[in-house]
């Protein structure tokens, strides 16, 4: 029972693809005779519910495969000294693979003028325990039947990924664009409130206008009519000191 919860979290597993920063065991460079290495790429995946198999390639030179039991991982899961279930284990090896922390390390032999062996290492974060996978280098026939797997894997991917983003980008093309047309609605009320309001003001410049010409003549009027009423005031005045004599006079 426990096999067969193993076996499926190894089936539940996604294939994890990865850029592994290639180096030679114990520092060797072009300078003693050994080739330049160029990147590398890998492919975790289950390859049936009792395996997991791991394939590093440059595409060139060198390709490299390993492949381990549920038994050689849980060897594995005690030498690293992983606590907590069979799930943790998987998950700490899947972060492990997924971090950016990857290396593979060649071992040069000049007597071969060849890489004899190599080893993928990896660890979730600085301080956590390392996990190395041995490798065995494929003949040619299996390193293309490998690569060319690869490859495909790769193009699978690829696509899921696309798709989605692909969507996203579509969408955000619309809501660009709907942006862009809400703007231009916001532009054109805006030019249609700015002109309102500058013929309102224009009214209100022409009414302004016209009450300051009528001021004048208002105020002519007012000391006419004051003056015509001071008049008739001195008139009565008179008229009342000295009514007799106004009467003798008419």
């Amino acid at each position: 029972m426990i096999g067969e919860e193993m076996g499926s979290d190894l089936l539940d597993l996604e294939t994890i693809f990865g850029e592994a920063k290639a180096e030679w065991e114990g520092g060797s460079s072009s300078t003693n005779g050994v080739p330049e290495l160029n990147p590398f790429l890998y492919r975790v995946y289950a390859s049936d519910p009792s395996h997991l198999t791991l394939h590093v390639s440059d595409f060139r030179s060198y390709t490299w495969e390993s492949r381990r039991s549920i038994h050689q991982l849980e060897d594995m899961r005690d030498s690293i000294g992983i606590s907590g279930s069979w799930s943790d284990f998987v998950n700490y090896v899947v972060a492990s693979l997924k971090s950016k922390d990857v290396k593979l390390v060649m071992k040069w032999q000049p007597n071969l003028n060849d890489a004899v062996s190599a080893k993928l290492v990896a660890r979730k974060s600085k301080g956590m325990p390392l996990l190395s996978i041995s490798l065995s280098k494929l003949d040619p026939s299996a390193a293309t039947e490998a690569t060319a797997n690869m490859s495909l894997e790769l193009f699978k991917a690829y696509n899921v990924l696309k798709d989605p983003f692909g969507t996203e980008q579509d969408r955000r093309c619309q809501l660009s664009q709907m942006i862009s047309a809400d703007k231009d609605k916001s532009l054109t009320v805006k030019r249609k409130l700015d002109a309102a309001t500058n013929m309102e003001k224009q009214r209100f410049q022409k009414i302004s206008d016209i009450g300051s010409t009528a001021s004048p003549l208002n105020s002519e009027t007012s000391s006419v009519t004051a003056a015509l009423h001071t008049t008739e005031l001195k008139l009565e005045e008179q008229f009342c000191m000295n009514p007799m004599k106004k009467v003798a006079e008419y």
